[in-house]
């Protein structure tokens, strides 16, 4: 039986990309990817938004060929890798799309737009009209999943700075009280449901659901 991330982290040439993804599936394992992808559509019009090398979304394109998803990423490497690994594993239900997660644009509308672990890299100032955007590309009914790390408790979140420092180096990093992201989204029109992501690993994941009050 295939397995998906042994098959994604394979489709990469690099070895240091092969090492980043098993880095970055060690951290949001399989348990949690399919957490996260139960409140995904099954079939529908995904938006990953800072997709990265598309990981996560030839994930969610593999396991579930009814998805159709699009990732953005600012980098054109990495998308040029994802586009590789997509042709690789056969995935016809991803597609790619060089652009900054700020001001991307398109006429689009998406049924759920997800964002794992990227708002406590963007400055805080700009958070909240990053997510204004977001709302923006998702239809009426859409559903926006969010993947953050808490600053609670302290000794998690010092373990996962740790780790951030070694990725990113000595970029801004800010780790959202839960409470205040919460009522950032709110804010924006969602009903926010959130609840923790337990690891056998100190990680202080947090996992936010939105979906949009109808008026």
């Amino acid at each position: 039986m295939s397995d998906p991330i042994r098959d994604i982290i394979n489709s990469y040439d690099s070895f240091i990309v092969r090492a980043y993804s098993r880095l970055r599936f060690a951290i949001l394992r399989q348990p949690f990817l399919e957490e996260i992808g139960q409140y995904l559509p099954t079939a529908g019009r995904i938006l990953d938004l800072g997709c990265g090398f598309g990981l996560f979304s030839l994930y969610f394109a593999a396991t579930y060929p009814d998805r159709s998803l699009c990732g953005v990423d600012l980098n054109r490497r990495r998308i040029d890798y994802a586009w590789t690994s997509a042709e690789r594993l056969r995935l016809s239900n991803v597609e790619y799309h060089i652009g900054d997660a700020f001001d991307w644009n398109t006429s689009e509308s998406f049924d759920a737009i997800y964002l794992l672990d990227l708002l406590h890299h963007m400055p805080r100032e700009k958070v909240n009209a990053f997510l204004e955007k977001a709302t923006s590309l998702l239809r009426d009914d859409g559903i926006l999943i969010v993947k953050e790390v808490a600053n609670r408790p302290r000794y998690k979140m010092w373990f996962t700075l740790l780790l951030d420092r070694l990725m990113v180096g000595w970029d801004p990093i800010y780790y959202w009280p839960p409470h205040d992201l919460s009522a950032m989204l709110e804010q924006l029109g969602f009903d926010v449901v959130r609840h923790r992501m337990i690891d056998i690993l100190p990680y202080p994941h947090i996992l936010y659901i939105g979906r949009r009050i109808r008026p």
